[in-house]
């Protein structure tokens, strides 16, 4: 079966189908991989590494492959200790395991860069690289444990690979010699020639003393074992096997330059062969020439698409400028090695003249000394200027050095660590406090949106992204930037209209709004006479709110000079080719921000189509960005690390499960998730308070008591969906604001693969919410109320609390508010409200209670203008002045209020925005 990766939010690294993984070209896997990965997470990873090859894997089974190689290259580099009989526990002084060094921080960092889009790509970090690079070592160590050694490990379960033997290449300088300033000699460590198990370093003798000692004790198969890393080399190396046929490897040499430059370049091959190589330190960090560019130096007032940054082009080793004598002596130099500046370097004519010519091509074509920001962002990310095949590139970036200048540097490393940025305070007029990552936050917004970049704040569900925006539009109305006074446009869905009308009334009621919607809340024509071509006047707005379709139907929001573009639920344009796009794509304004909880990164087109909005020619066309993306994937190493680098500046994504941010979390959150109601609703919901009117006029005593208990079971039927208000029917999710609700919510958590509960005290809807979750989850939940039988019940909450099992689970509340303990969820949605928040509270614990490993978000649906936001009201207020409302248990009295204060309850009350 096809087969790849991907990351759950815990961390753990599952095998997982290709139709559920992340659209990516590559092969079918590779047999036995998916059984390995069910079994430990370790072992998967060795499976994947022990085949060396990597055709045929997509870009995510390339990427733990060269992870896991990275780890057996280690692994095998180190002293292989003689195989032993007797088992040994682990870190015994004589263990034939020892631990390969951790990842360092740096390194891991180059592997978060260099991954490809994946399915959980968001939860990969340098924490949970160094944990897998540990877990993978302490399985391998246990594994040779149980072979006896590596040796034997390898060949058993991985024969492409070889340990380190006893033969070891030597080069060393001699200084003592300018014509032959290289030294080298083959030599090998006796079997007794150090400390037992290979624990300090090793006696090496030449390799010459090899050929006598093994033929005196006319062990020939014991010369043919410690020689199988020489012959493996000389297949391998033309040089190695010059050296072997005619003799020399067994005396000492002495090496031109020009000979000891061609033993360095093959170095890799020799380690792959098992041979241990003894150089000095300066050829792992060695220096060679390099075009330097610097980027940026100059201040600039914006950053925007036009702006021109200062372009500087000169000749570096280390970043210190040549000398027009040092050119001169590098110019005359032949390829290899040089001694300059007081040390070795690496010089390729060739390669560093054909970078020259690249560099001084771009600083011809730079206007004026100048290059744009686009392709000045694209050099710094490693990217081609003009965003063409990056394998091809790749070659020149070896003898390129490019950096930012000193101004620009400040501002990318201001856009990448936001807690260094200045404040950026709201004022009075944020009636709420921001948490120290929100002010950072808006910190950043502020930043970008003066320079005229775009920014995506891709906060995790539940962390703030709607106040940060208020208290940014808060500090744009305290200091407008110079010139005309313009107000700023927010889009979003239709089903989020109630949710932000809300939160700014609640925490900017300074700020002037208009909401611009054909609303589903109010059938009375509009005063003001706007329509496609009739703009309101804008003058005294500090926001204008409309959804995406009204975007389409008003051309003259497209025509409007905006201060900001703000999209709230951003993949709304992950489809390039949908009118909806274009016309968002086509809207006027100083910066552009997209607000959006699901990873977006994971998939390249919704990438390509958010940028394309955001900063339009970062990332070129889409045929071109296409070009770059798989001509990434051929790269040899650091593969998306250039994608990373472009895209990264814009991105500020914040997790719950961030250690950074969770300690200023509480651990469980309740959010209010307001909604609409469908036409349908609204026409449904007055017939009924009129129907009620009418019985309360007529009925008294017991009869009415009946009566008005019915009409409050069906107003909170009709809020939830008409089909359920009338008995039974087709539950279509657009005739209800709460079914919408819940596909924007649920269509997050299922990207974030988090899991949730859904409660409601209706028995006959938990079916139809299964269906309608099953579609967006892409696969079934469980069901659970008063008929499950009990065995069921037990087996549902099992599976429900393994990490790979159902995404969601939908319970009546009386069955799901006691005895469960489901603590795999972290999203609680309550989706009707019983009106009794100790039983609510009840149900919300079943996932929030000991033993639960994850930040709890509680999302309470209420239909405005409902009886649902009036009795949420009352509660709340109850709560913060005194009980007397509530009684025994905490159910409000409603059926003891007189006529017109419950038809005043239940009236509908619709304000439309």
């Amino acid at each position: 079966m096809p087969f790849d990766l991907g990351l759950l939010p815990s961390g753990h690294l599952h095998g997982l189908s290709v139709a559920d993984a992340v659209p990516s070209p590559g092969g079918q896997g590779r047999p036995g991989l998916a059984d390995a990965f069910a079994r430990h997470v370790a072992e998967g990873l060795f499976e994947l590494a022990a085949d060396r090859s990597t055709d045929g894997l997509t870009p995510t089974l390339r990427y733990w492959h060269d992870f896991a190689g990275s780890y057996l290259g280690a692994r095998c580099r180190l002293p292989d200790p003689p195989a032993t009989q007797d088992a040994l526990p682990a870190d015994h002084p004589e263990d034939p395991a020892p631990p390969v060094a951790p990842l360092t921080a740096a390194e891991a960092e180059r592997w978060l860069q260099a991954a490809p889009p994946m399915q959980g790509a968001e939860y990969l970090g340098i924490d949970l690289l160094c944990t897998l690079w540990n877990r993978l070592d302490h399985w391998v160590r246990a594994r040779i444990r149980e072979h006896g050694s590596l040796a034997a490990l390898l060949d058993a379960r991985a024969p492409q690979w070889h340990p380190l033997g006893r033969v070891c290449f030597h080069l060393a300088e001699n200084r003592r010699d300018p014509d032959y300033p290289f030294a080298f000699m083959a030599t090998y460590a006796p079997d007794d020639a150090g400390p037992p198990r290979g624990r300090g370093a090793a006696r090496y003798q030449p390799l010459r003393n090899a050929l006598r000692e093994y033929a005196d004790a006319d062990d020939k198969p014991g010369l043919v074992r410690l020689l199988s890393p020489v012959h493996r080399a000389a297949v391998a190396s033309p040089l190695i096997d010059e050296l072997v046929k005619s003799g020399d490897l067994y005396h000492p040499l002495a090496w031109t330059p020009e000979e000891a430059y061609r033993f360095l370049r093959e170095v890799p091959r020799y380690e792959e062969s098992g041979l241990v190589v003894r150089l000095p330190d300066w050829w792992r960090k060695r220096s060679r020439p390099q075009v330097g560019v610097r980027i940026g130096n100059e201040r600039q007032g914006g950053l925007g698409k036009e702006a021109l940054l200062d372009f500087e082009l000169q000749v570096v080793i280390d970043d210190e400028p040549l000398s027009e004598a040092e050119l001169a002596a590098l110019s005359a130099a032949e390829a290899g090695l040089v001694f300059l500046k007081g040390r070795w370097v690496e010089v390729d004519r060739q390669r560093l003249d054909e970078a020259l010519s690249h560099w001084r091509t771009v600083a011809a074509e730079a206007r004026e000394g100048r290059i744009g920001f686009t392709e000045g962002m694209r050099l710094l990310a490693g990217a081609p200027v003009d965003l063409g095949r990056a394998d091809d590139d790749q070659a020149r970036q070896a003898w390129s050095r490019v950096r930012p200048g000193e101004w620009l540097a400040g501002v990318l490393e201001q856009l990448r660590a936001p807690q260094g940025i200045a404040a950026a305070r709201p004022g009075k007029g944020l009636k709420g406090t921001l948490r120290p990552y929100q002010e950072q936050g808006v910190n950043w917004l502020w930043l970008l949106s003066r320079l005229g970049l775009g920014a995506c704040l891709a906060d995790d569900m539940g962390l703030g992204k709607t106040i940060q925006i208020i208290a940014l539009l808060l500090r744009f109305k305290q200091h407008p930037p110079a010139g005309e006074a313009k107000p700023s446009l927010l889009l979003l869905p239709a089903s989020l209209l109630a949710n932000w009308q809300t939160e700014l009334e609640r925490f900017a009621p300074s700020l002037r709004t208009r909401f611009v919607h054909g609303s589903q809340l109010d059938d009375t024509p509009r005063p003001d006479g706007e329509g496609r071509d009739h703009p309101p006047s804008l003058a005294d707005c500090d926001l204008v709110l409309t959804t995406y379709g009204t975007l389409t139907r008003r051309e003259w929001l497209q025509g409007t000079a905006w201060r900001l573009v703000i999209l709230d639920e951003a993949q709304a344009i992950k489809n390039p080719a949908t009118r909806q796009t274009k016309a968002v794509k086509r809207l006027q304004a100083d910066a552009r921000i997209a607000l959006t909880g699901t990873p977006v990164e994971n998939s390249l087109s919704d990438l390509w189509s958010l940028f394309d909005f955001l900063n339009p020619g970062l990332l070129g066309s889409a045929k071109r960005f296409k070009g770059f993306v798989d001509s990434l994937a051929a790269r040899e190493h650091d593969q998306y690390a250039p994608l990373r680098r472009l895209t990264g500046p814009y991105i500020l994504r914040r997790l719950k499960t961030d250690r950074r941010i969770i300690d200023d979390l509480p651990e469980k959150s309740e959010v209010d998730a307001w909604c609409n109601l469908s036409r349908v609703q609204v026409a449904q919901y007055r017939r009924a308070v009129k129907e009620l009117k009418h019985g309360l006029e007529t009925l008294d005593g017991i009869q009415r008591r009946g009566l008005v208990l019915a009409y409050l079971q069906r107003f909170k039927q009709i809020c939830n969906h008409p089909a359920q208000g009338l008995g039974g029917g087709d539950y279509e999710p657009k005739n209800s604001g709460k079914f919408q609700r819940l596909a924007e919510l649920c269509e997050e958590i299922a990207s974030r693969q988090e899991k949730v509960l859904v409660f409601t005290q209706f028995r006959e809807i938990t079916a139809p919410l299964a269906a309608f979750l099953a579609e967006i989850f892409g696969r079934p939940g469980l069901i659970l109320h008063g008929g499950t039988p009990v065995r069921q019940r037990r087996e549902r909450v099992e599976a429900f609390q393994r990490e790979e099992g159902p995404p969601f689970f939908v319970l009546s509340l009386k069955a799901g508010g006691t005895g469960l303990t489901l603590t795999e969820a972290s999203h609680v949605i309550h989706f009707d409200r019983w009106w009794n928040p100790a039983v609510e509270n009840q149900a919300t614990d079943r996932a929030f209670r000991i033993g639960q490993r994850k930040n709890v978000l509680v999302h309470k649906f209420i239909c405005r203008g409902t009886i649902e936001e009036k009795i949420d009201a009352l509660i709340r207020e109850k709560r913060s002045l005194a009980d007397d409302l509530l009684r025994d248990g905490g159910e409000l009295p409603l059926t003891e209020m007189d006529d017109a204060a419950l038809l005043d309850l239940v009236a509908l009350d619709l304000d439309p925005p």
